[in-house]
C-alpha cells in the first residue's frame, strides 16, 4: 500500500497577523484523512513521527521515501514550512500544498499551485468537509498516477537526480508511526469525551497521557489544564493552581492565543472569586482583555464585562467605580452588535459553537436589562447545551451578573447623568 505523509500543526493554532484561530486537526479528521485513505493509501500524520517535537533521521525518511506528501501550511506553521522545503529539495514529484483560503503565503509559493479549503470560525462546516475530501482525492489520484515535477528545486535545476534508500526498516517506521497515531487520537478522543460527561479528573487523566506523548502541545496544554481545574481534586483551590501551573507554560502573559488567555482568565477568576485576592482579579482583567482585543471573541469579552464589574465593586474611588461599569457595558454592547449579525448567517446552525453564542447573547440581555430577550436565549442555549458542565457554568455566570445588577445600573445611571 502506498503511504501519504501529511505535514501539517497540530490543533487549534492563531494566525497571528489576523487573529484568526483555525483547528487544524479538524483539517486532517474532516478532510486529509479521509481523501486520502479514498484514495488506497495510507495516511500518516508528521507529529506521530517524532514525539520529542524536533525533525530527526525518521522525519527525513518519511519526507524522501513517502508516496505523497500533503503539506498543509495554514497560519504559517514554522515546521510545516520547514518540512515542505526538505520535500521539495528530497522528491521531484507527489507533493501536494494545502492552504486555508483566507491563509496568508509566507514565501513566494505564486508559481505553485495549493489546493484550497475553507473554515468556518475555528471548525469545518459538513459542506465544505464533503466537497474538500472528494476535490482533494481527485487531485491525490491524478498526481499519484502523473508523476509530474512540482518541486521548484527539480523544477528549476531539472538534472538533479534525487536521492535514494533502501527499504530496511521503513515498514517498522510506518507501523510504529501508525501506532502512535492511534493511541494518542484515543487518548483525545476519550477526554474528550469525558468533559463532555463532565468527568473532568477522567478527562485530565487522558490530556495527562496524550501530553506524555506530545510534550508541549498548546492545544493539549489548554484542555490539561481546564480539566485539571474543573475536577477540583484535590480540593478545588489547590486544583486552580495546579491548572494555572499548566497553562503558564503557554505564558498566557504574552500569549496572543485566545483559548490561552481565556483559560488563564478562567482560572485567575475564579480564584479572585473564591480568595478575594485582588492581584488575581488584575490578572484576570489582563487576560480576557487580551484575548478580547485579539480576536473581539465572545468569550473573553464577557468575562472581561464580568471582571470590570467584579473590579468596580471593590473600587474606593466612586469615579473609578462608573469607570469600570462603563467599561462592562461598552464591552457588551460590542459583543451584542457583532454576535446579531452571525445568527442570520445561512450557516449559523451548522456552527459548533452556537450554544455558547445564545449563552453569551442571554448574559449580554441581562445585563444591559432587556430581560425577554436574554429568556429567549436562555431557553436556546438550555436547548442546545451538549454537557452539565455547560449549563453549570452558564448559570454560574448568570448568578454573578444577577447579584451586581442593582448596583449596576445605579453606577450608570448616575455615569450618564
Amino acid at each position: 500500500m502506498k503511504v501519504c505523509f501529511v505535514v501539517m500543526g497540530f490543533g487549534k493554532k492563531t494566525e497571528y497577523e489576523t487573529g484568526r484561530t483555525l483547528d487544524l486537526n479538524a483539517t486532517y479528521e474532516t478532510i486529509i484523512e479521509p481523501a486520502v485513505t479514498a484514495q488506497g493509501l495510507r495516511c500518516i500524520r508528521a507529529d506521530e513521527i517524532t514525539q520529542s517535537g524536533f525533525i530527526d533521521v525518521k522525519m527525513y525518511e518519511m519526507l524522501l521515501r513517502a508516496d505523497l506528501v500533503i503539506a498543509d501550511i495554514s497560519t504559517g506553521n514554522v515546521n510545516a514550512v520547514y518540512e515542505l522545503g526538505v520535500r521539495h529539495a528530497l522528491r521531484p514529484n507527489s507533493t501536494i500544498i494545502m492552504n486555508e483560503d483566507q491563509g496568508k503565503l509566507y514565501f513566494d509559493l505564486n508559481h505553485i499551485s495549493t489546493f484550497q479549503y475553507q473554515h468556518f470560525g475555528e471548525d469545518i462546516l459538513a459542506r465544505e468537509a464533503k466537497r474538500a475530501v472528494k476535490d482533494l482525492g481527485e487531485l491525490i489520484g491524478n498526481v499519484i498516477a502523473a508523476q509530474d515535477v512540482d518541486s521548484p528545486v527539480y523544477t528549476f535545476l531539472p538534472k538533479l537526480i534525487s536521492p535514494r534508500m533502501s527499504d530496511e526498516e521503513y515498514e517498522e517506521l510506518l507501523g510504529e508511526a501508525e501506532e502512535a497515531q492511534h493511541l494518542f487520537s484515543r487518548h483525545m478522543r476519550e477526554g474528550e469525551q469525558f468533559m463532555r460527561q463532565s468527568r473532568h479528573d477522567l478527562a485530565s487523566q487522558e490530556f495527562a497521557a496524550a501530553m506524555a506523548l506530545k510534550p508541549g502541545e498548546p492545544d493539549i496544554l489548554q484542555k490539561l489544564a481546564l480539566t485539571t481545574y474543573k475536577a477540583q481534586l484535590p480540593d478545588e483551590i489547590s486544583a486552580l493552581r495546579a491548572g494555572l501551573e499548566i497553562i503558564r507554560s503557554l505564558e498566557p502573559e504574552t500569549s496572543n492565543d485566545p483559548e490561552t488567555v481565556g483559560v488563564a482568565g478562567a482560572i485567575t477568576k475564579r480564584l479572585w472569586l473564591m480568595e478575594g485576592d485582588f492581584e488575581s482579579l488584575e490578572a484576570a482583567i489582563q487576560f480576557y482583555r487580551r484575548g478580547f482585543e485579539v480576536k473581539r471573541d465572545y468569550y473573553n469579552g464577557e468575562n472581561l464585562a464580568m471582571c470590570f464589574e467584579f473590579r468596580a465593586q471593590v473600587q474606593a474611588d466612586q469615579a473609578e467605580r462608573i469607570f469600570d461599569f462603563m467599561c462592562a457595558h461598552k464591552v457588551r454592547q460590542s459583543i451584542v452588535k457583532s454576535l446579531l449579525p452571525v445568527l442570520d448567517s445561512p450557516d449559523f446552525f451548522d456552527r459548533p459553537d452556537k450554544r455558547w453564542i445564545y449563552a453569551t447573547l442571554a448574559n449580554c440581555y441581562f445585563a444591559i436589562e432587556n430581560p425577554s430577550e436574554a429568556i429567549a436565549f436562555e431557553h436556546k442555549f438550555l436547548g442546545a447545551a451538549e454537557a452539565q458542565w455547560e449549563v453549570d457554568t452558564y448559570m454560574a455566570g448568570k448568578d454573578e451578573l444577577l447579584a451586581i445588577r442593582s448596583e449596576r445600573m445605579t453606577m450608570l445611571s448616575s455615569g450618564q447623568n
